[in-house]
């Protein structure tokens, strides 16, 4: 049976998502930052898997303004940064200053290392 290249890249990226997540869990003191990120869209939640609920949240389209693209950064790039910068805020907010970074499977460059770049430039540490 032949199986596409985007299906394969899928379950591959699932299959590594389920084998960090045996390893990163978040409870109430150490939440986990799971990074979520679609073809249009970027999401970020703070999460107790003890309890099981989000305890703050983060999604491109709350941004108010938009963000262009700098010399060094991409739009998608800056909007990831910007992102985590804004969710460090609601964290600090909260209460929260630590953290465990669940990457989702994703590979750790472009707008994932730049959503852990602005959540420790907004003050969080992991």
């Amino acid at each position: 049976m032949f199986k596409s290249p985007s299906i394969t890249r899928k379950i591959n990226r699932l299959k590594r998502h389920n084998r960090i997540r045996s390893r990163v869990i978040g409870v109430s003191e150490l939440p986990r930052l799971s990074v979520y990120r679609s073809n249009k869209h970027l999401i970020l939640q703070l999460i107790d898997d003890a309890s099981g609920r989000t305890l703050a949240s983060a999604r491109d389209q709350e941004l108010e303004k938009k963000i262009k693209a700098g010399e060094d950064k991409t739009a998608r790039v800056a909007i990831g940064f910007a992102l985590g910068e804004a969710l460090a805020v609601k964290a600090v907010k909260a209460g929260i200053k630590k953290v465990v970074f669940d990457r989702g499977g994703y590979l750790y460059h472009g707008v994932v290392k730049a959503v852990a770049d602005g959540a420790r430039n907004g003050g969080l540490e992991f």
